[in-house]
């Protein structure tokens, strides 16, 4: 997969101090972690598809850009605040956060099923690029994001293409494909980005804690997001199970998730 955008090659002199976001800046830091990680997941995804050497080489080039954005995002941070090692803050991460690369087949139960949770990883990713971009007045990270937004759209597509495949041979039905992707998105908080905001955030030597990270991270996130973005994410999760966006369910299942994530946001920061 050839990149499309490369990260040495941004406008980084334009780079405006004053427009920087301080409440926005943890987010990033976590952010670039996550994304950097990705070479585990493509192990991950090897191991499961170990039979099918075209999706493999499509997952290695998935992994370029995934780290290309860690990368991109660790040096926006390490510009806006001197203080943060990039590193120093992946080494943290990787210690104790593990994705379980030595498995053979998938833990959602199926080949179609592994692909969709993929999906809803890329559909969440485009949607809150779009809305951290948004958020931002900060010209390098609004470009930053606008790049990182339209390669999970590319990804979303080339998971969805893989995930038709699959379904042809395993014929999982409409109820099971919704319950996969409803898992995945169940699992947004669990412990990876806690972990990431912790060990990209946290002092040296604090014990990590996830209600308190999970909380912190949630609370800035959910913040950012507007209307447009989760139409749109709910629009691809549609998709992704086979299931007719623009439809009654579909409005019923967009403002549901609006009314759930602005609900979210205004305790948090209740709490806060």
């Amino acid at each position: 997969m050839a990149l499309h955008w490369n990260y040495e090659e941004l406008p980084w002199n334009q780079l405006d101090h004053g427009k920087v976001d301080p409440d926005l800046v943890p987010l990033i830091k976590a952010a670039a972690l996550v994304e950097f990680n990705a070479d585990d997941y493509t192990a991950y995804l090897c191991n499961v598809f170990h039979d099918d050497p075209e999706f493999q080489e499509v997952a290695h080039g998935w992994a370029v850009e995934e780290v290309q954005h860690g990368r991109a995002l660790g040096r926006w941070a390490e510009l806006v605040d001197p203080s943060f090692d990039f590193d120093r803050a992946v080494e943290r991460f990787r210690a104790g956060y593990k994705v379980p690369i030595d498995l053979d087949a998938s833990v959602r139960g199926s080949r179609t099923g592994e692909m969709i949770a993929r999906c809803m990883v890329e559909t969440g990713t485009s949607s809150y690029y779009a809305a951290i971009g948004d958020s931002t007045d900060e010209p390098v990270l609004k470009l930053i994001c606008k790049n990182i937004a339209a390669d999970e759209l590319r990804h979303f597509k080339l998971f969805y293409t893989y995930t038709k495949k699959y379904l042809e041979l395993e014929q999982l039905n409409k109820f099971q494909r919704l319950k996969v992707a409803l898992s995945r998105i169940g699992e947004s908080e669990d412990d990876e980005l806690a972990y990431a905001y912790y060990a990209a955030n946290a002092p040296e030597g604090e014990p990590y804690a996830h209600k308190t990270y999970n909380q912190a991270y949630m609370r800035r996130a959910y913040g950012r997001y507007r209307p447009k973005h989760v139409d749109r994410a709910v629009a691809m999760v549609f998709k992704a199970c086979g299931l007719k966006p623009h439809t009654r369910f579909y409005s019923v299942a967009a403002r549901g998730a609006w009314w759930l994530i602005e609900s979210r946001a205004k305790r948090l920061a209740k709490v806060a």
